[in-house]
């Protein structure tokens, strides 16, 4: 059942009491390996249903506002009231290195500390005493840690895990108060919107909102650092099936030269044709690879399998030449951190943005969608009702069920005090 702002407020309220009041801990430092102890550890491992906790983990992020809204802006100032508790009684001290590659089984001192560090920042229920365990219930303390993080939730202190683990109580704070004022800047501008849709380029994440509420979320892929996503505000006005790829003449002078020197087969394993100037197609021996004679010609992929655009394109004019797309490499999304496009963004389950974008149009149901995916049928569709899209800029918000996640600050917006991420 969905958490009122008063059940939410007394939530953290509550949080916030056994952080102050500092509860007595005491750990059981059993680190013995007797019959015993090995037939305790092989149960929990035997009962521990980690699948089961990974959906529990990724239920605490799964709410219907969206991250660009007043409830948002509202979760986050609870956020920032506690982080300002924590703060205030000296922050917290940083897991040690001996936490690194803990995990299900792995008992401990370091494992009781673990749970210590996440009972104060909200992952496990405040206790009063804490065992050397890693057992069922730090398992899924650390998978809402992850999921909180964009981390994958395997549950194992990995180094994405351990890094996250080291930020200070005060980074977080500040990072809380930054987002705060940019996300009540675009929740109140968005306030009145109808259908919309947000990349948010941090997270690596999108949502598709209708009324309010959000009607689908995407993991994405986003620009590398060297070549960054551009925060915009367009509207989107066509879906095209089965696209031709169109090189742009940056990445011919930054990837394809380099591409033909390593590799003269490149372009006809990718199905990638040449054209001069006039129309005309010419032969990659017909060009001097040892220069930039390639910048000269224009270079277009057939649509397939291995098109660099996948099966879909979502089209939003805009100055920065970039658009949402399909992609072969679906590997990717299953990634920490994606970052690896040159500004464009590729959107896991596009089929289904794409049905949601057509649906005003009429006729056009996932079905629909998917069956001309797989004709490999070039075919573009206008939107009857061109639908806004907002590229934006947030590591840190929190949500109704008083859940706080964060995310690098990997474009270093927040390290310039950045509010207004479209003067960056």
């Amino acid at each position: 059942m969905p958490l009122t702002r008063r059940k939410l407020l007394t939530s953290m309220a509550a949080m916030g009491a056994a952080a102050l009041t500092g509860p007595v801990w005491a750990d059981d430092n059993s680190d013995g390996t007797s019959i015993w102890d090995e037939m305790a550890r092989n149960a929990r491992l035997k009962g521990t249903n980690r699948d089961q906790n990974t959906l529990d983990a990724l239920a605490t992020i799964d709410t219907p506002e969206p991250i660009l809204s007043l409830d948002t802006a509202y979760n986050v100032q609870l956020a920032i009231q506690y982080y300002q508790q924590i703060v205030q009684r000296g922050g917290w001290e940083q897991p040690s290195r001996q936490v690194f590659n803990l995990m299900l089984g792995k008992d401990g001192t370091p494992a009781a500390h673990l749970k210590r560090h996440l009972i104060l920042v909200g992952d496990m229920p405040p206790a009063d005493r804490v065992n050397s365990d890693f057992d069922a219930a730090l398992d899924l303390g650390v998978r809402k840690f992850q999921v909180r993080h964009g981390i994958v939730p395997n549950g194992k202190v990995d180094e994405p895990t351990f890094r996250a683990l080291q930020v200070t109580a005060e980074e977080r704070l500040s990072q809380l108060q930054l987002n705060a004022q940019r996300i009540q800047t675009l929740a109140t501008a968005l306030s009145n919107s109808g259908r919309y849709v947000v990349v948010n380029i941090p997270a690596a994440s999108i949502e598709a909102i209708d009324g309010g509420i959000v009607a689908q979320r995407h993991t994405a892929v986003v620009g590398r650092i060297d070549r960054q996503s551009p925060i915009l505000d367009a509207k989107i006005t066509q879906v095209n099936f089965n696209p031709y790829w169109h090189v742009p003449k940056s990445l011919i002078e930054k990837d394809l030269i380099t591409y033909m020197n390593n590799d003269p087969s490149y372009l006809t394993k990718f199905n990638i044709h040449i054209y001069d100037g006039k129309g005309r197609e010419v032969q990659p021996t017909d060009i001097d690879w040892s220069t930039n004679d390639a910048v000269n010609y224009s270079f277009r992929q057939d649509p397939g399998a291995e098109n660099s655009l996948g099966h879909c394109r979502i089209n939003f004019p805009n100055k920065y030449d970039v658009y949402l797309h399909d992609t072969p490499s679906k590997s990717l999304f299953a990634e920490n951190a994606r970052f690896h496009s040159s500004g464009c963004v590729r959107v896991e389950g596009v089929d289904e943005l794409a049905t949601w974008l057509l649906g005003p149009n009429g006729g056009w149901d996932l079905p629909a969608v998917d069956a001309v995916f797989n004709s490999n049928e070039q075919l573009n569709v206008n939107l009857k009702t061109p639908t806004p899209i907002h590229t934006t800029y947030v590591t840190a918000w929190a949500n109704k069920q008083g859940t706080v996640s964060f995310r690098d600050d990997v474009y270093e917006f927040d390290s310039q005090g950045l509010v207004d991420t479209h003067t960056a």
